[in-house]
Formats: structure tokens, sequence, C-alpha cells
């Protein structure tokens, strides 16, 4: 089977095109304004028709409201939602109806009983489970480059395909295929050469290496 890759928080044309050409499967375009990676909607919509066609297009949002979403919807036309905030399952459900539109629901994980937190979410076309983020150290909810206990998440391959995030590089990303059998796999400050400035060079590295697995 042939993995696939997730480039999140992209910011410009030439980070897009490299993610495009390397052979990455999504990309993802973040609205959250304290995210060194936020896009305004007319930088993001730029972005989206550069790359609609080629990859899937991925919203990430945090706890958006109705308006916002409408707005990113309406100007980005997304081919995926990804609600990376603190949605229960009951908003998750709403957003779901609400706009027809896949969706990509965030679950931080520490322990093996946050990961069981995904069955309250059939609701969702793909989980993405990512390390939880301690809101001591950082306001943003991922994009922190911490990994975590990939033990975790012992089972969940046998009852879903689901995105891996946090603290993924060239250098582990191997192995954290290995240990969680998940099919996707989603970098971002992996392929960073300074916070929310992508390189393209790892960018390409990165990718190459997944599909290599």
């Amino acid at each position: 089977m042939v993995l696939q890759v997730k480039i999140c928080g992209l910011k410009d044309d030439e980070s897009v095109l490299t993610a495009i050409e390397a052979g990455a499967d999504f990309i993802g375009l973040v609205f959250f304004p304290k995210s060194p990676r936020h896009l305004e909607i007319t930088e993001a919509a730029k972005l989206a028709d550069l790359a609609r066609g080629r990859v899937k297009i991925v919203a990430l949002v945090v706890d958006a409201s109705n308006d916002e979403l409408a707005e990113i919807i309406t100007h980005v036309a997304p081919d995926y939602l990804q609600l990376h905030g603190r949605e229960t399952p009951e908003r998750v459900d709403e957003i779901s109806k609400l706009y027809q539109i896949p969706l990509i629901k965030a679950i931080g994980v520490k322990t093996q009983d946050d990961a069981l937190l995904a069955d309250d979410y059939p609701m969702a076309e793909i989980i993405l489970f990512d390390a939880k983020a301690d809101p001591k150290i950082s306001e943003l909810p991922g994009g922190n480059g911490i990994p975590f206990d990939w033990e975790a998440l012992s089972g969940q391959k046998e009852q879903r395909n689901f995105m891996l995030s946090g603290g993924l590089n060239a250098e582990n990303v191997k192995t954290a295929i290995t240990l969680t059998g998940a099919t996707i796999v989603d970098v971002s400050s992996g392929v960073e050469r300074a916070v929310g400035v992508k390189d393209t060079g790892l960018i390409k590295t990165f990718i190459e290496t997944v599909k290599t697995a």
C-alpha cells in the first residue's frame, strides 16, 4: 500500500508547488490567528487555486464559528475541513450536516484513553491523531513539533485508517508508520527551517522518505 502525505501550514506558492511536485496527497492551509502559519482568506484562496485538482486541499480550523466556516468554504473551496479544536461530537455532526464537506477530526493523544475518543466521531471521514498540546507551553493545538507515545495507538489500525501527526520528520517517520500502522502522515514543523517557514528541501525529503517506506 502506498502511504499518503499531508504537508500542513503552507503559506507561499513555492512551498505549495514543491509539495505537489514531490508527490504530496494533501496540503493544509491554516485558519487560526494565533498560529504562525495562519492565512488570510485572500492568501489562502490564491494558494488553493494553485493546488486545485492536483492535491486535496485541507482547511484547518480551531473551534471556528459557522460564519468563519462559511467564508472559508465560499472563498477557498477546500476538499476537507480539519477540525483541530475542542469540537464536540455534536458540533462535528452539526458541521457535517450544514456544509456537506468531508471532515478530518483531530484528536490530541497522550494516553491510550485519549485515542479511544476517536470512537465518538464516526461522522468524520478521517481521524487525525496528534500530540496533545500542553496549554502551559503553547496556545497552539498542533504544529508544536512534539511527538507522543505511538504505543498509545495500539489497536487503532484494526479499527480505522487514520492520519498521524505530531513531531514527525524524515528521521522518525518510518518508525512512526511501523509502530502505528498509519496510512496517512501529516507534517508541519518537521519540514520548516524556522517557525512557520517551510524548507523546500525538507518537504521533498520527507515525502520521498514516506513514499519509499
